[in-house]
């Protein structure tokens, strides 16, 4: 069993903790031994010697960046491991190390969205990112691991890994259009929020050199203090701020991605923000064009409408758990079947499409977007024209609830709402849900659904509320509420 100072950087299949300021959690001790342990994970696992591996390492913008990247090189190297130094990467370019330059695996030095003072790791093997017991078992080696590590010294090379990505990057856009131009993308006007992190050599080593013109961009270099804004394409505020560059700046397309690029959302040239369940419409509409009948496996968290969007094209919504290394894993599972299964997404801005081999990939997402920008323009048309036939609802809310005691027995609770749900006349309880607990409320003062779920990552229960009529929101939840208050160990001053 973990203790606490290494259970609690477990954050799903992450790493991540404080790693600058007063208070640090990855100190270069703590990351020694999970460095340790992630070696002899891999020689268990692969039946390798230490010198049979090889390691590709890089990291974002954060401040604590270059003293995490020394430690584990440092460590890894010490068991004779050969190691590829790739400095300032995007997480999807890591991923991509494994096939593009030979690698055992590779580690991703990030927290994601997480605030400047955060930091962690990603971890990635030929079988894709690391599940959540596998972060569990590495955790639990590293509170074992010796005091000494060996003094083998393996080989540390430097690599640029960043201009392998985006050549490929390039080439997916000029392909997609054609692969007669090499500058296919002239007389487009793009504009890109990077957010400070590892997402500007997308304005600088794809775009421009495709003849887009950028003029307008923010956030390109790194700061790992992130001045702009938190590097989110979830955020309200950054959203705001990307909707209004591309507006500001004539742009035909806005992109902003998140700090290590694995994530990202669209803006059209109106402003209109593109994200969540209707970048998944998007990007299924481009998707089921030439591909009837796929499967698009997606979070818990999209709109009731969409199934009906995916349908109307012929494909089929496999709506799973939240978190992207789960929907990836069912994306897998379903194609090892026999299945159809072309992209796993969630409303997060995760996306994994099977013709880049399933990466979590933001920037491989934003050239998919752009390509359809471009094919839209020649149209005369807005690229949200796609989702003319897209029912959004009236209303959508997100509440997070504090569990104010550790011991509190969520699962209980589900349970007791999954037979509310059963027992009453006038709701539905979804069957098909793997999630928490997802119900419906068919009468024409709700017209709506209502999921609650415990957080994959903090000690709260969401709830997610969606509804196709005025004041429905609030009829379901003014439902739920008499519901919840007996349960002691929620806090329900913010529902």
């Amino acid at each position: 069993m973990l203790d606490n100072s290494f259970s609690k950087l477990k954050n799903g299949s992450d790493i991540r903790g404080l790693a600058s300021g007063s208070e640090i959690e990855l100190t270069n001790e703590v990351v020694e031994k999970i460095c340790h342990a992630f070696v002899r994970w891999l020689s268990d696992k692969y039946k390798l010697t230490p010198e049979e591996i090889t390691v590709a390492v890089g990291h974002d913008s954060r401040v604590s960046a270059s003293r995490l990247k020394n430690v584990v090189i440092n460590t890894i190297r010490a068991f004779g491991c050969n190691i590829y130094d790739c400095s300032l990467c995007s997480t999807p370019a890591m991923f991509m190390a494994i096939s593009a330059i030979k690698c055992t695996a590779s580690i991703e030095i990030t927290a994601s969205h997480l605030p400047p003072e955060k930091n962690g790791l990603k971890f990635f093997t030929s079988d894709g990112g690391l599940t959540p017991e596998d972060i569990e078992n590495i955790l639990n080696l590293a509170q074992r691991v010796p005091e000494t590590l060996p003094q083998k010294g393996g080989s540390v090379r430097k690599m640029n890994l960043m201009e392998y990505y985006s050549e490929k990057l390039r080439n997916v856009i000029k392909e997609a259009l054609g692969g007669n131009s090499d500058r296919p993308l002239k007389g487009m006007k793009i504009v890109v929020d990077a957010g400070n992190g590892a997402g500007g050599f997308f304005e600088k080593e794809v775009l421009k050199p495709l003849g887009a013109d950028t003029e307008g961009s923010v956030g390109i270099e790194p700061d790992g203090n992130f001045p702009l804004h938190v590097p989110n394409p979830e955020n309200a505020e950054a959203l705001k701020s990307i909707s209004e560059i591309t507006v500001s700046s004539n742009a035909d397309l806005g992109i902003i991605f998140d700090t290590d690029v694995d994530r990202a959302a669209i803006v059209d040239s109106d402003g209109k923000v593109i994200s969540g369940t209707k970048l998944i419409a998007l990007v299924a509409d481009d998707i089921l064009k030439n591909n009837s009948k796929a499967v698009i496996v997606t979070d818990s968290m999209t709109y009731e409408s969409l199934k009906d969007f995916i349908s109307k094209r012929g494909g089929y919504q496999f709506r799973y758990k939240r978190g992207y290394n789960n929907v990836i894993s069912m994306a897998k599972k379903i194609n090892e079947k026999g299945g159809n299964c072309l992209l796993a997404i969630e409303t997060s801005g995760h996306a994994a499409f099977m013709d880049n081999d399933f990466i979590d990939d933001g920037a491989y997402l934003a050239c998919k977007m752009i390509v359809q920008a471009v094919r839209a323009k020649n149209e005369m048309k807005k690229l949200s024209s796609k989702l003319d036939d897209f029912v959004s609802p009236v209303g959508v809310s997100d509440t997070r609830i504090e569990i104010k005691d550790e011991n509190a027995d969520v699962n209980k609770l589900l349970k007791d709402l999954k037979n509310l749900a059963k027992s009453n006349k006038n709701l539905e309880l979804d069957e098909d849900n793997v999630e928490g607990v997802r119900i419906h409320f068919p009468s024409k003062q709700h017209s709506g659904w209502l999921l609650v779920r415990e957080s994959l990552h903090d000690p709260v229960v969401i709830i997610h509320a969606e509804s196709y009529v005025d004041g429905g929101l609030r009829a379901m939840i003014s439902f739920i509420k008499p519901f919840l208050k007996k349960y002691d160990f929620l806090d329900l001053k913010d529902l």
